[in-house]
């Protein structure tokens, strides 16, 4: 069994995490409350262990965490200290509910290899955190008695300290058979989080719409961010901040009726100018603009805010 490499008092003070908060008067202390579940993490990376604190915070007690690499076992000392590491099986046996926190693509694999070394699995709960996956990705567990559940959270994981305090208010898209739904909802609230049912078959589109949404405005920006340089901004991303704030707020709050610029304006002769610039600076940033630019037009169109006459002559420019 591996023994873990540093402990949370051998890191610089910047990078230890912040300590719990203190309970109210009268209420228990964390330590103090009975342990419900005893918790095995299989793959310490970013979002195991601060969901692994995040349970241990809630009164539940990690007893083993898997952890393959240098930085996953200096993670585990840091946000589980004291937990023992051991292979994936060792924890297995170790807990009550175990958190596979692995790629999306190993997780079948994992789930098919737990069963194949013999470790007793019935009667334990698994609960993986992919967003693509429901618990049908668990199924060679589930047909050895494990009890699945799927519960993903809609956040960002950096691996700083305050990882585990990013959990509180967020959602959490939940998949589980129907008997294990309160149980799979009950730990989401324990780690402060929103439970937000998704049924199986619509996990692959739940996760495209988070992916797009999140994973593709940081491609966005960091291309903005290149092209006001090329522009000759010194500070792109303090150009950027105040107006994409307000932006993504708009958006937010309002949908599609937040939308301003040219292409919501009709104005075609600025968006071909766009596209000329964008074909000799970004090509690729061109195709992405052009893409976006349809879609927002499909979108103002349906909504009213765009005339179908403005809107030709906006398709006629960005047409290939």
């Amino acid at each position: 069994m591996d023994a873990p490499a540093t402990s949370a008092s051998d890191l610089p003070a910047s990078d230890r995490p912040a300590p719990a908060p203190s309970p109210a008067p009268g209420e228990p202390r964390p330590e103090d409350r009975p342990a419900r579940l005893t918790v095995g993490v299989v793959g310490a990376g970013r979002v195991g262990t601060a969901l692994g604190a995040a349970l241990d915070r809630a009164g539940h007690r990690v007893v083993a965490a898997s952890a393959v690499s240098e930085a996953s076992r200096r993670r585990a000392a840091e946000r589980l200290p004291g937990v023992a590491l051991g292979t994936p099986q060792e924890v297995v046996a170790a807990a009550s509910l175990v958190l596979l926190t692995v790629p999306d693509d190993a997780l079948r694999e994992l789930a098919a290899g737990l069963v194949a070394t013999g470790v007793p699995v019935a009667g334990k709960l698994f609960l993986h955190t992919s967003g693509r996956y429901g618990t049908a990705a668990l199924d060679d567990l589930t047909r050895a008695g494990a009890l699945p559940l799927a519960v993903h959270p809609v956040m960002t994981f950096t691996g700083r300290p305050d990882d585990v305090d990013r959990l509180d208010g967020i959602s959490f898209g939940v998949t589980a058979p129907e008997p294990l739904r309160p149980v799979a909802e009950a730990l989401v609230l324990e780690m402060g989080g929103e439970p937000v049912w998704i049924t199986e078959e619509r996990r692959p589109l739940y996760h495209a719409a988070l992916a797009g949404g999140a994973n593709h405005l940081v491609t966005l920006v960091v291309e903005s961010m290149d092209l006001l340089r090329e522009a000759g901004a010194d500070e792109p991303g303090r150009m950027l901040g105040p107006l994409l704030g307000a932006a993504l707020d708009n958006a937010l709050r309002l949908g599609i009726d937040g939308l301003t610029g040219p292409v919501a304006r009709g104005d075609a002769g600025t968006v071909a100018d766009h596209v000329g610039e964008l074909a000799r600076h970004s090509p690729e940033g061109r195709r992405a603009y052009v893409a976006l630019a349809r879609l927002t037009a499909d979108r103002a169109l349906g909504a009213g805010l765009l005339k179908p006459e403005d809107a030709e002559r906006l398709l006629e420019v960005l047409a290939d």
